[in-house]
Formats: structure tokens, C-alpha cells, sequence
């Protein structure tokens, strides 16, 4: 079935063809300006990435203004321009909370949107971006595609295809070709790639208040790894993932992994299944009696509120299941380490960016301990008991604040994952005859 093309209008009056095909999971898909063409994206060079979405989402995709069957007049691409684009296909299509997945110099555009309307993104998907272009603009390609801009349009686009992103397909570099000269003009592509230049959004990452997704390509010319590490690195609940995937084949899949994670992780406090192998997680907050009378019993208690949000908030997110909460800490398990993991890195990334963003860091800061071991604990009466979790509670004890702490067989379980951690040694643990070894999870960018 052919998608049917229609069209919104923005604020200023720009027309806007958008797509919407399949049932499901609202996903709303932003391009990389100019690179777009909602007709040939479906029809043929992106028909690989769009119609696999549009099987499991209510696919949302669109051409923004100056490019594809959009408004080619219009060759704005300043940060508010683009984002008057998102709000007006949003509200045509009548989305009112969907995942927004956006490539390269789409990310910033969808970093931009989910800080100004966090009620409205459930999930953000992140590839190849970077949060601003000084991060990017010194490597070889940038340099050579500034070069390029101002020299003959046929030239320009065939080097850009075969020469700079050199795929291994030449039948697919020769239809990537003919595509960027469909997809926008010259002087439009030109704007484009300029108003990129000034897109920086350092200052809103701590903002982004939904579960995203930030993938990376090992070896892309366009933006290396170390840019999606300050990507994931200050949003709060993020999970960083390196692939090597240079024509973003593997996304479809990954991100319909993803938001099906988050639809079907356990409700917060559902029991686990009794005799199951579990990883379980403790948190507790530093010094929480000597905050309380830094602080009086209001503003202290305003803080533990806001470690109890952040905890739940990642809980949810990584299929954790909150077991009880201590007062000033949580017990939780998950089916999975490489999950909790997750989970408990996220967690310290958001109490730093909490941290970070207080007027007084020092006094009304959240410094928690975290630990975590693995095992199969007994469950009766919604509560998990045995060696296993009086292990992972003096682990988190061992901690400092603004640490996460494991024990050997979570280390093991999450072998290969892409976790850092450092030897800490065996350590007596108070009930425990043997001395146990414990490793501390890196979780700094």
C-alpha cells in the first residue's frame, strides 16, 4: 500500500507533506535535513528503514520546509524553523504522546523538541548526532564537504555519496545520488548544512526527561563516538549503544526493541516469580540523617522526593521491579544484570544532573550508594529474602556516594555488554565468612 501524502501548515504558513502508515506505538521519524523525501523514503532509498517501522508503529514521517514535496520556497532551517515543522505535522496527525526517533542532524532538532515538551515524548531514539557542531566540524569529511558546497551541485552530491559516506554498494550510491538532488536544491542544501553550524544543545540535555536510546556508529565519518557519549552521558535516563551499522539497517529492529522493552517491563512492585535467578539492586542515599538536619525536616524531605522520582522513573524504564522502599533508599530487582546495570547507571547520571543544576550543589545535593548482586532469592508475601539480597544490601553499603558496586557473578552475567568496571578487591562483609570480591561500575563519561 502507497502512503497518501497531506500536508500541514506552520505557524508562519509553511506547507508540510507528511506520511502516516501502520497501527500502534505513535513514532514519529525526523530526517536529516535536507536528506528527505517522504515519496522516494517509502518508494525506494529508505523504503529498507520506513516500511519495517510502519509495520509495528503508527509511523509518523515528513519532509521538512525547502525540501521533498514540502514547501521548497521556504529555506529556513534555523532551530526554531524546524522545530515550527514538528509542531505542525504533531498537530495535524493529532499525536499527543509519541516516540521521536531522529538521525544525524535530526538529533539536536529532536533534543530541541523533547527539553520544550517532555508531556509529549515518550521515548527518544538518538543515532549518529552529536549536541553541537564544534563537536564535529574539525574531522576530514566536515572539512571536506564545507569545501564542496559552493562547486558544481552534481559534483558535490556524487562526492558527498561516494567519496565522503563511500558505501560498499555502488548500485545504492548511485540511487543515493540522484536522491539528494531530488530531495532539495542546491541553495537550500547549502542553508542547510550552514544553519547546522549554530545548532548547539548542551544546555537542554539535562532536560530531556524521556528513556532514550542514543546509538553510535563505531567507525561514522560524520560523528564519532565520543559525540553520542556526551549525548547519552547528560541526559539522565539514557542508554548509549555502539553498532557498527553505517546505513542504519539494524535501527528498525532496535528500536522496536526498545519501545517494546518499556511496554513490557513488569509493573513497579510486581513480585518476581518465586525461585527465580534475579539480579537485585539497593540504593540509599548518603548521609540522609545528616541532610535531614542540614536541611530541616521540609527541604530534606523535598530531596529524598526527588530520589524516590529518579529511581522510579529509571525502574520503569529498565523493567525494574521495586521490591519496598527503606525510607531513604530502594530494593528492586530485574530479570536481567545487563538491565539493572542500566538502570543503576542511569540513576547516578540523573542524581549528578540534579546535582549539577542546583543553585546550592553542596547543601541540597542527592549522593547515593548503589549495590547489586545476583542470585535466586526466596519470594513470599511480595518481598524477596536470602543470601542473595543480604549480599547486594552490604554491598551498597561498601559504596561511597555517586557509586555503583557489584558483586563477581553480575559482573560475569553482563560480560561482553560494553560495561566498565574496575577491581575493587575482597572485602569482609559483615555475616559473611569468606571475603567477597567486588568491582566498581564506571559510569562517568
Amino acid at each position: 500500500m502507497e502512503p497518501r501524502i497531506q500536508y500541514a501548515q506552520t505557524a508562519d504558513g509553511v506547507s508540510i507533506a507528511f506520511c502516516v502508515m501502520g497501527e500502534g506505538t505513535p513514532l514519529l521519524w525526523l530526517s536529516t535535513p535536507p536528506w528527505c523525501h517522504v515519496q522516494l523514503d517509502w518508494q525506494t532509498t529508505f523504503s529498507y528503514l520506513l516500511q519495517p517501522l510502519a509495520r509495528n508503529h503508527r509511523f509518523v514521517w515528513f519532509d521538512w520546509q525547502g525540501t521533498g514535496l514540502s514547501d521548497r520556497d521556504a529555506i529556513d532551517f534555523s532551530m526554531d524553523a524546524m522545530v515550527r515543522n514538528i509542531e505542525a505535522v504533531v498537530a495535524r496527525t493529532g499525536l499527543e504522546k509519541f516516540a521521536l526517533s531522529a538521525l544525524q542532524m535530526g538529533v539536536p532538532i529532536a533534543v530541541t523538541y523533547a527539553a520544550a515538551w517532555p508531556e509529549r515524548v515518550s521515548h527518544l531514539i538518538l543515532a549518529d548526532g552529536w549536541t553541537k557542531f564544534s563537536e564535529v566540524e574539525q574531522s576530514a569529511v566536515w572539512q571536506a564537504e564545507k569545501a564542496l558546497r559552493d562547486k558544481d551541485w552534481v559534483i558535490y552530491t556524487e562526492t558527498f555519496i561516494r567519496v565522503l559516506w563511500a558505501p560498499q554498494d555502488q548500485e545504492f550510491a548511485r540511487q543515493l545520488g540522484e536522491y539528494l538532488r531530488a530531495c532539495v536544491e542546491a541553495d537550500a542544501a547549502r542553508a542547510a548544512a550552514a544553519a547546522a553550524e549554530y545548532y548547539d544543545v548542551c544546555a537542554l540535555l539535562p532536560k530531556v526527561a524521556a528513556p532514550t536510546l542514543v546509538v553510535q556508529n563505531q567507525k561514522a565519518p560524520w560523528s564519532p563516538v565520543q559525540a553520542g557519549q556526551r549525548l547519552a552521558a547528560r541526559i539522565a535516563n539514557s542508554r548509549f549503544l555502539v553498532v557498527e551499522d553505517p546505513t542504519w539497517a539494524q535501527l528498525p529492529a532496535l528500536i522496536h526493541e526498545f519501545l517494546g522493552e518499556a511496554e513490557k517491563a513488569p509493573a513497579v512492585g510486581e513480585p518476581p516469580a518465586a525461585g527465580a535467578f534475579r539480579t537485585i539492586l539497593f540504593t540509599d542515599v548518603e548521609a540522609s540523617t545528616a541532610l535531614t538536619e542540614r536541611l530541616g525536616d521540609a527541604k530534606a524531605r523535598e530531596v529524598l522526593r526527588e530520589h524516590e522520582r529518579i529511581v522510579r522513573e529509571a525502574l520503569r524504564a529498565h523493567g525494574g521491579s521495586e521490591v519496598k522502599a527503606l525510607g531513604d533508599g530502594f530494593m528492586a530487582s530485574f530479570s536481567s544484570a545487563t538491565r539493572a546495570l542500566e538502570c543503576a547507571i542511569v540513576m547516578q547520571r540523573a542524581f549528578a544532573a540534579h546535582n549539577a543544576a542546583q543553585a546550592e550543589p553542596v547543601e541540597a545535593a542527592i549522593r547515593v550508594r548503589i549495590g547489586l548482586n545476583a542470585g535466586e532469592p526466596i519470594a513470599e508475601e511480595e518481598d524477596l529474602f536470602g543470601t542473595a539480597v543480604n549480599l547486594a544490601a552490604r554491598i551498597a553499603a561498601q559504596a561511597a556516594g555517586g557509586e555503583i558496586l557489584v558483586a563477581n557473578v553480575v559482573r560475569e552475567l553482563a560480560a561482553g555488554k560494553g560495561f566498565l568496571f574496575a577491581d575493587r578487591g575482597e572485602v569482609a562483609l559483615r555475616g559473611f565468612e569468606d571475603p567477597v570480591r567486588l568491582y566498581e561500575v564506571r559510569w562517568e563519561a
